[in-house]
């Protein structure tokens, strides 16, 4: 697992959360028991200084640490984070990792069938279930989340559901940063 379970990074990131003045990308290493690789240095700063991005790198080279990284900089600022995924089995997985790293009592869950603690500071679900919210922007609640995490944005090209991801990404609010994450994504400078 790339993240550092142990007890003296679990008091570091509660220490980063409870003081709520954002996180700086030295104090995010830290809680990694190597260091970061140039591309995840590179994405983290752009997070910290408020920009979306884009990271397409290979299976398994880290790039979900740069969304992690990005719950991380939410919970700091006292802003909530939605992390998507396009696949339930794979949100139920991302839920039980984000609550290992950041407690269970800060993760909800949902999807088509499943909605758990919804008003979590991050909260997992399907893209689909994320484009049906984003159709009501009036809900106040949206100015409580910082950052979307679109993992698998590869699914833009996807026929049937390409849709989905558009949408998710014309219709986010302005103020919310976007973290697409892929694997398999093609032309990312573009």
């Amino acid at each position: 697992q790339p993240w550092q379970n142990t007890l003296e990074a679990k008091i570091a990131l509660q220490v980063l959360v409870e003081r709520g003045e954002g996180v700086t990308l030295e104090e995010l290493e830290s809680l990694y028991p190597f260091p970061l690789d140039p591309f995840q240095r590179e994405a983290i700063r752009a997070l910290l200084k408020g920009e979306s991005v884009v990271v397409a790198a290979p299976t398994s080279s880290g790039k979900t640490l740069v969304g992690e990284a990005a719950a991380i900089a939410m919970l700091t600022k006292r802003k909530k984070l939605i992390y998507t995924t396009p696949l339930k089995a794979l949100s139920n997985q991302k839920m039980l990792e984000f609550q290992d790293r950041v407690g269970a009592s800060r993760v909800g869950l949902r999807t088509g069938d499943t909605a758990l603690q919804l008003e979590s500071e991050v909260v997992v679900m399907t893209t689909e279930i994320l484009r049906n919210m984003l159709y009501n922007l009036d809900d106040a609640r949206w100015q409580e989340v910082g950052a979307v995490v679109l993992d698998e944005v590869h699914y833009l090209g996807d026929p049937s559901r390409g849709t989905v991801w558009e949408e998710c990404i014309i219709y986010a609010p302005k103020h919310v940063q976007l973290v697409c994450l892929s694997a398999t994504v093609g032309k990312p400078h573009q």
